[in-house]
């Protein structure tokens, strides 16, 4: 689970983009020199509830907008992003102190070391201050469940959802900067009119990470369960190869500070290509739940002594998707970007 930044530079419509200044940035500004590594390419689709056909008492507020993405990233080719609105009565009154959409959280690398101050700004983040904003639920589906989903939600579910836009990048370029991996890609609106909408940049760190360190523990662990019976137990005389004392010396405010040690490398990187009117997503809110969910699993697994169960039930059934939660974190930092036109 790769910690990222994602940067939108919008564009008027009849205008260049900053696709070519970005680019030629990277080879001017920085000390390394980019590599390209590949291509990429994503589609989004945002829709949004219906407003009320009756009218408002005067003693009501007004009701929050709610939303529901749909998001697909050929880098993670086996599974697609359902990002949806809580609903009122379950959205909970304190908002995440990851920070305020528009913001982004970044794990740190581990030569990194954060300071008193990021650790305290990080637990002190301010609530999201965007009126439209309410608590997000993110869950990953089969790529091919993903469009099924959202052609459901178009035709049968219509008189309760909108569908606003979609936005594609057709044709990104990947590039590997030192210790970043950065992807490039002009922004087009295709529904519901043909637009260029801007520019946007994902920097990832590629260096030495808690955040990844955990994430491809947890998979080993999942891996090393395949072939067990039992209903995935783990008996404590399997030897694994998996060294499950590492989680037991990490807590959650070490990942927590993690983010937002990378969430400076990675602004410093951005600051460095000089690109003027960029709105930022990184410390966005829930950015980390996953990971820290996957802490908390590899502790339990630990800490047992006769027999560990690494699935939340007895006899679950391992997913085929090799990792289903990859990606989350950067697909809700498209998603806070990609919430304009609402």
């Amino acid at each position: 689970m790769p910690i990222t930044g994602v940067f939108f530079i919008p564009s008027n419509p009849n205008a260049s983009t900053a696709f070519a200044t970005v680019t030629e940035r990277l080879h001017s500004s920085l000390a390394d020199e980019p590599i390209p590594v590949g291509r990429w390419a994503l589609e989004q689709k945002l829709m949004r509830d219906t407003p009320s056909c009756l009218p408002a008492s005067a003693s009501q507020r007004p009701a929050q907008a709610r939303y529901m993405q749909f998001l697909s990233l050929t880098y993670f080719p086996n599974h697609g992003f359902i990002y949806t609105s809580q609903p009122p009565e379950k959205t909970p009154h304190a908002q995440p102190s990851a920070g305020s959409p528009g913001t982004v959280a970044s794990g740190a690398a581990s030569p990194v070391t954060p300071t008193p101050a990021q650790s305290q700004q990080t637990a002190t983040a301010p609530a999201p201050t965007n009126p439209d904003y309410s608590a997000m639920v993110m869950t990953t589906v089969p790529l091919p469940a993903c469009s099924t989903l959202f052609q459901h939600f178009v035709y049968a579910c219509q008189p309760f959802w909108c569908h606003r836009h979609t936005v594609t990048v057709p044709g990104g370029v990947v590039y590997d900067v030192g210790d970043f991996r950065v992807r490039i890609g002009d922004v087009r609106q295709t529904q519901p009119a043909a637009r260029v909408r801007g520019t946007v940049v994902e920097i990832g760190w590629k260096g030495p990470s808690l955040v990844t360190s955990i994430a491809s523990l947890y998979a080993q662990s999942k891996k090393a369960l395949r072939g067990l019976g039992d209903g995935g137990l783990l008996d404590d005389d399997n030897d694994s190869g998996i060294d499950m004392a590492f989680p037991d010396s990490i807590e959650e405010a070490d990942i927590d500070a993690e983010y937002a040690a990378t969430a400076t490398l990675i602004r410093e990187f951005w600051a460095r290509l000089s690109i003027e009117g960029a709105r930022e997503a990184i410390l966005v809110p829930d950015v980390g739940k996953e990971v820290k969910d996957q802490l908390r699993k590899l502790k339990q697994q630990g800490n047992q002594k006769s027999q560990r169960s690494f699935n939340d039930g007895e006899g679950q059934q391992v997913d085929e998707d090799p990792d289903p939660e990859a990606g989350v974190d950067v697909a809700r930092q498209f998603m806070e970007i990609f919430r304009f036109n609402r």
